[in-house]
């Protein structure tokens, strides 16, 4: 087995949550693989909006701003798997998830050669409505060199905290982690 360095981000602005849930199985199973796992959960984070300066991008420096966000990243460019986790909100990721990627806007130049998965959860119960989902993270991607979207996980048909767990996404993220 060649063990990895995993790092999971948990968007859910529940603890607990529908999407916050799904990372904790995937993580488990990927512990009782044998990797390294860290997870990250946003909320938990100060992470300030983007604001374009250009420091990070043109000068190469790091970010004036004092938050969480260059710690966060610092443990994507040292991942060698991301895991994204979020709510759906009008068929789109969370806020804390978006304003996240925003941050990479200068480090995203050395986040080579990683592998995502993608933990999804919403209300609605067609998976095909949360594709425009993973479109919005593929955008993320395609601006990395060398990304590997290894798999995606649709929680569907949740809302209400809890009601993922009645429902077969609990056992596709222990499976996925464990067999990464």
């Amino acid at each position: 087995m060649n063990r990895k360095k995993v790092l999971i981000l948990s968007s859910s602005p529940r603890r607990g949550g529908n999407s916050d849930t799904l990372c904790d199985e995937f993580m488990r199973g990927a512990i009782e693989a044998g990797h390294d796992v860290e997870k990250v959960f946003l909320a938990d984070k100060h992470i300030n909006y983007c604001t374009g300066c250009s420091v990070c991008s043109l000068y190469g420096k790091p970010c004036p701003q004092k938050d969480d966000a260059a710690e966060i990243i610092d443990k994507m460019l040292a991942a060698d798997t991301i895991v994204m986790g979020t709510p759906v909100y009008f068929y789109t990721m969370s806020a804390q998830m978006k304003t996240l990627i925003d941050r990479c806007c200068g480090p995203y130049t050395k986040m080579t050669d990683k592998e995502f998965y993608l933990i999804l959860t919403a209300a609605e119960a067609e998976r095909e409505k949360m594709y425009r989902t993973v479109d919005t993270f593929q955008g993320f991607f395609d601006c990395l060199e060398n990304p590997t979207l290894k798999g995606v996980i649709y929680g569907t048909g949740v809302w209400h905290a809890g009601e993922i767990k009645s429902t077969p996404a609990m056992q596709e993220a222990y499976e996925m982690g464990r067999n990464m």
